[in-house]
């Protein structure tokens, strides 16, 4: 009996935003996108519409709706709004930039930036934002006929969460993922043992250097590219 096509899981980061652009920490802040943004979308609804998701689902926060909104009109797919895709909640943080959020928070800013999985601002952790977008994903698949793409459009935070879930990664290993850029992609496929990464990060820009948008730690975007992203 011949072996079922793969399934594949495609988490895709919105386009940009201007608080992307100036390093304005977002969380669950609902942004919308900006010009750029807009262009992002419809250059990767073109690019996804050779290969249309059976499923397309997106986090409800507009940023992220808007760009699933452009891919179904390519792919002629039509989205499902998710709030469990949005990204994570940060709280406090939320609308600072990275130097204000790190005067503000030394402490959380400590525990985070030693890989220690805090919740800052009194939100949500890495751990939670990536069970529940992983619960959306699994809840969706059974609709994914073999061969066929699932495709969630998520955020930065919520994408590396997902993924390190999905994988069954230990969470001190999850910063070893690199941030998406705006509008860039994770691919998993099926496999004997579970999921296994295809791809990451793929987008339509240079295949060298960091995508657009993948640094938005509240310095501009010529910030150090060891540093972490806020989100």
């Amino acid at each position: 009996m011949p072996r079922a096509e793969p399934r594949r899981v495609v988490l895709l980061r919105h386009g940009r935003t201007a608080h992307n652009a100036s390093g304005v920490i977002q969380g669950q802040l609902d942004t919308p996108l900006d010009d750029t943004g807009r262009r992002q979308a419809e250059v990767v609804g073109r690019v996804l519409a050779a290969t249309p998701p059976a499923v397309l689902l997106s986090s409800d926060l507009s940023r992220a709706a808007d760009t699933a909104a452009a891919i179904g009109r390519a792919a002629g797919v039509e989205p499902v709004l998710d709030a469990r895709l949005r990204e994570l909640h940060l709280g406090s943080w939320q609308g600072l930039t990275s130097e204000e959020a790190r005067e503000r928070f030394p402490a959380q800013w400590a525990d985070w930036r030693a890989g220690r999985d805090t919740p800052r601002g009194g939100g949500e952790t890495y751990r939670q934002a990536g069970d529940r977008a992983a619960t959306c994903v699994r809840e969706h698949l059974d609709a994914v006929p073999p061969g066929g793409v699932l495709l969630a459009v998520t955020h930065g935070g919520t994408a590396r969460a997902a993924l390190g879930v999905l994988l069954e990664l230990e969470p001190a290993s999850w910063g070893r993922l690199a941030p998406l850029g705006n509008t860039c992609f994770s691919t998993l496929v099926e496999a004997p043992w579970g999921w296994r990464l295809e791809r990451h990060g793929a987008g339509t820009g240079p295949l060298t250097g960091a995508p657009d948008g993948a640094v938005d730690l509240g310095a501009p975007p010529a910030a150090s590219p060891d540093d972490e992203p806020v989100r």
